[in-house]
C-alpha cells in the first residue's frame, strides 16, 4: 500500500512516521508513507494557498488550484476510475464536515493499493475539492482541530496496523474495539478470547496477580477457557454499556448477550 499525505506543514509528519506500527509496516514493505507539500504547487513568489472566502466570513478557505495541480502531478487515477471501482485508490479529504472515520472504515482503506489524504487548514477547504476531487470526506471526531494533519497520522495508523504482517500477533487485531467481523484463527490454547464483534474491547491484565491489595479477576485465573470466555464478553458488553451505549443499537447481539444485558439494565435500574 502507499499512502500520499499532501499538506502545508510536511515536517510535521517527521515525528509520526517514524515510530511504531507506521514504522514497521514500511521497513517490511508493506507499505510506503510520502508527504507532499502543497506549497510547492503555487504560483506566486509568496507561495499563497488560501484566500478569503466569496459571500465574506471570518477566516482564508484554501484554494483548489494547488490540490489539484498537486494529485495531477502524483499520477492519481481519475475520480471516475476511483468511484467505479476500476482502481483500488482512494482521495480524502480531512474535514469536520465528513463522515465518521471508524475501525470500518480503516478497513475499507487497508484493502486500496493507495490512498490519498488530503489535509484541511484554516476556515476550509474550497468546496470543488471536495465535489470534484476528492471521492470522500472523512472526520476523526465531533471537534474542531487546527488542520487535518493530526486526522491524517491518526488514520494512516489505524490503517497500517490493519496491513497483514504489519502487526506481530494478527490475530489481535480481530479481538479489538469496535472491529465487527474476525476472520483470523487464534492460536492454539488462545480459545478464550473472543471478538469484539463491535464492541468496546473487554478488560486486560497481567502480572503481578495482586497488586497494593487490587487483584486479577479470579475468573482469568482458573485455567477453564469457557469460562474466561464468558467473564469477558460479559465484561466488554458492561464497559459498552457504561462508556458506549450507542454502539450496542448497531451490533448483532447473541441470545447469551441479551441477557446479559438484561441482567445488566435490571441490577442498573435497581441501584438507581
Amino acid at each position: 500500500m502507499k499512502a500520499d499525505i499532501v499538506t502545508i506543514f510536511p515536517d510535521f509528519f517527521r515525528g509520526p512516521l517514524d515510530y511504531g506500527i507506521t514504522r514497521r509496516a514500511q521497513e517490511l514493505g508493506l507499505a510506503k508513507v510520502q508527504v507532499h507539500d502543497l506549497r510547492e504547487f503555487t504560483r506566486d513568489r509568496h507561495r499563497t494557498v488560501d484566500d478569503r472566502p466569496f459571500g465574506g466570513g471570518e477566516g482564508m478557505v484554501l484554494k483548489p488550484e494547488p490540490l489539484f495541480e498537486c494529485l495531477e502531478s502524483m499520477g492519481v487515477a481519475s475520480r471516475e476510475e476511483r468511484l467505479a471501482g476500476r482502481v483500488k485508490e482512494s482521495v480524502v479529504l480531512l474535514s469536520a464536515q465528513g463522515q465518521r472515520f471508524t475501525q470500518k472504515v480503516a478497513a475499507e482503506l487497508a484493502v486500496l493499493d493507495r490512498v490519498v489524504l488530503l489535509c484541511g487548514r484554516y476556515e476550509g477547504v474550497d468546496e470543488r475539492v471536495a465535489d470534484f476531487l476528492a471521492d470522500r470526506e472523512l472526520s476523526i471526531g465531533d471537534y474542531i482541530l487546527s488542520g487535518g494533519e493530526m486526522p491524517a497520522a491518526v488514520i494512516v495508523e489505524a490503517v497500517m496496523r490493519l496491513l497483514p504482517g504489519a502487526v506481530g500477533n494478527e490475530a489481535s487485531t480481530q479481538q479489538e474495539s469496535f472491529t465487527v467481523e474476525a476472520n483470523v484463527k487464534v492460536a492454539v490454547g488462545a480459545d478464550s478470547t473472543c471478538g469484539s464483534n463491535g464492541l468496546l474491547d473487554y478488560p486486560h491484565y497481567t502480572r503481578p496477580a495482586e497488586f497494593r491489595g487490587m487483584a486479577v479477576p479470579e475468573e482469568l485465573m482458573s485455567g477453564n477457557h469457557e469460562q474466561i470466555r464468558r467473564w469477558r464478553r460479559q465484561r466488554a458488553l458492561e464497559k459498552t454499556l457504561r462508556n458506549r451505549p450507542d454502539l450496542l443499537e448497531r451490533v448483532m447481539l447473541s441470545e447469551e448477550d441479551s441477557r446479559l444485558l438484561a441482567g445488566m439494565t435490571k441490577s442498573k435500574d435497581q441501584a438507581g
